[in-house]
């Protein structure tokens, strides 16, 4: 009842009666039975006007859903983490996709140079040869201007 509990209403009703006194407490409570009748003749009067305003449409509406008490933020919090995050995820998985295809282009490449160099070692190779595996040698092309000389590293000793 309005927040407050048992001991609390106690407590109130001990300062009514030693604020008041015992002669006045009777008619100042009957005062507030008074008020809250006018205001529930008040509440249900609006009703009333409400009701003959908007007609059959009166009848159509969730009263419900107006109600302050469903609106418990505990429960909006739980149904807000139960719901599937999908629409966020989809884009990562597409990129992790889009990663895994091009890890996998990147060691097949990789493959193929090491095979060309370990077929052919520092022999010209065959036009036959260096068109099937155009990728293979055009990386370890691209590799080797990085790489110091005599040194295998992928970085760049001047730059560090």
């Amino acid at each position: 009842m309005l927040g407050i509990n048992g001991w609390e209403f106690l407590i109130l009703i001990v300062l009514a009666v030693v604020i008041l006194g015992p002669e006045r407490l009777p008619e100042y409570a009957a005062k507030l039975a008074q008020g809250v009748r006018k205001l529930r003749v008040m509440a249900e009067g609006a009703k009333v006007t409400l009701k003959d305003q908007l007609g059959p449409e009166y009848q159509d509406i969730n009263w419900r859903q107006y109600d302050p008490r469903q609106y418990d933020p505990r429960r909006i919090v739980r149904e807000a983490l139960a719901e599937p995050l999908d629409y966020v995820s989809q884009p990562f998985k597409e990129l992790a996709d889009e990663a895994r295809t091009v890890r996998d282009d990147v060691v097949s490449v990789k493959d193929t140079a090491r095979e060309v160099l370990a077929n052919h070692g520092s022999a010209p190779v065959a036009p036959a040869v260096v068109g099937a595996a155009v990728t293979g040698s055009a990386v370890m092309g691209a590799v080797g201007s990085m790489v110091p000389s005599g040194r295998a590293s992928y970085w760049d000793a001047e730059a560090t």
